[in-house]
């Protein structure tokens, strides 16, 4: 018996044998299509877990003819890379070579850089995946030279050929007449929450504990770890992080971290993470402005830990923020200014402010207490008001503190 888990051992070897994005991999299907073509492309490749990434690319070195190379981002260096482009060098991969680098989103800023060298030349034919937006979190240039698709999560009907194949199999395998209906079968897929492989593991756990037959009951007893289990791209998974934000604003640390938990538990630092520091900026803002910097600080600490250490830095992140100061003064001027600018307002900007020489411009530092009153808003909103000191600690002494500058410096330009 081989320790190899039965998703591996039934991994497709074509499009046809795929189960769900038809969007793609149909014969109408646009990537599907560009493959038919010939088209071996740089591509970047998005969507949750288990729907599919790594077979497509496997199918796409197949037929290209290129050596395929793996990394995961979230253990490769530099290093790493380039010795995926030295392959290039010998007569196996004279024509190129096809990196497939899982989760992407790991690799920083210069990491993604060094990629383009290998791919501008044609030394390397990336295909990169993510369980991420890659608008978010992969490097323009790179967005540029690859073709992006989305994965979608497998529907439990999409699901259930690739189940009943897998029960076929292990009925083959193992010699053993366990029975399975196709309802329990949708059951299962409902469970699996559109994760192919998830799917598959469940049902081989279960073949193996079940007296004759697979009913609910066997996998339900296998799962209890899936209830609950929520799809990053679902309605759960927002409910959370709203939730999650809601406890924040409400200054409630308990209810904040146990969200934060349920959204760990879903092995997704990342959301949590950029939710985190939103929070910081619209719901602490100005009267804590250090929460955005010592959030930041957690994040990183986090990413760089990875689980189950992340979920420290991530704790005190959220209990910072749940019993900090709040005030949403600075997110609420943002949002009139920026009704104002796509109403198109404030299109001209004072002549003072950029003209060669700076005609008419004060210099604040010229003057006491480093400044002098005059117009910075175009001529159309110079009467606006989009900033409004809220009624906090810090904000208060702010408040205090410039209408005592703003007054004495009105009086002086009199």
């Amino acid at each position: 018996m081989t320790n190899r888990p039965l998703a591996d051992r039934l991994r497709p070897t074509s499009f046809e044998e795929m189960v769900g994005q038809a969007h793609l991999i149909s014969k109408n299907g646009a990537l599907f299509r560009l493959i038919e073509a010939g088209k071996f492309s740089n591509m970047i490749f998005f969507g949750p877990p288990g729907t599919g990434k790594t077979t497509a690319a496997e199918i796409i070195a197949r037929r290209s003819g290129m050596p395929l190379y793996r990394l995961n981002a979230t253990t490769a260096s530099l290093s790493d890379v380039k010795e995926v482009a030295m392959g290039t060098n010998d007569m196996f991969g004279a024509g190129g070579v096809l990196l497939y680098l899982d989760e992407i989103q790991y690799f920083n800023r210069k990491q993604q850089q060094s990629l383009l060298e290998y791919i501008e030349d044609g030394r390397i034919t990336l295909i990169a995946s993510t369980t991420e937006n890659p608008y978010h979190f992969i490097y323009s240039a790179l967005l540029s030279r690859s073709s992006v698709f989305e994965f979608r999560h497998v529907s439990p009907p999409e699901l259930l050929p690739a189940l009943r194949r897998a029960h076929e199999f292990l009925v083959r395998e193992e010699g053993r007449d366990v029975r399975v209906s196709d309802e329990v079968l949708l059951r299962l897929a409902e469970f699996a929450a559109g994760d192919v492989r998830h799917g598959i593991t469940l049902l081989e756990n279960a073949f193996y504990i079940a007296d004759g037959e697979i009913t609910a009951g066997t996998f339900e007893a296998l799962s209890s770890s899936s209830i609950g289990r929520f799809d990053r791209d679902g309605d759960v998974h927002y409910d959370l992080l709203s939730a999650l934000q809601k406890s924040i604003r409400g200054s409630d640390p308990d209810a904040a971290v146990f969200y934060v938990a349920r959204l760990l538990s879903g092995g997704d630092i990342l959301s949590v993470c950029r939710r985190l520091l939103v929070i910081a900026s619209e719901d602490i803002g100005q009267a804590y402005p250090l929460a955005a910097a010592v959030t930041y600080s957690c994040c990183e600490a986090a990413k760089q830990l990875g689980m189950p250490e992340a979920q420290i830095p991530l704790a005190n992140a959220a209990v910072m923020l749940a019993t900090a100061p709040k005030s949403n003064t600075a997110n609420t001027a943002i949002h009139a200014a920026m009704a104002d600018v796509e109403a198109g307002l404030g299109q001209d900007v004072p002549h003072h402010l950029h003209s060669p020489l700076f005609e008419g411009y004060k210099y604040p530092h010229d003057y006491p207490n480093s400044y002098v009153p005059q117009q910075y808003l175009p001529d159309d909103v110079k009467n606006k008001k989009y900033y409004e000191f809220g009624d906090n600690k810090l904000e208060r002494a702010s408040r205090a503190y410039w209408e005592a500058i703003k007054g004495a410096g009105d009086k002086d330009s009199k």
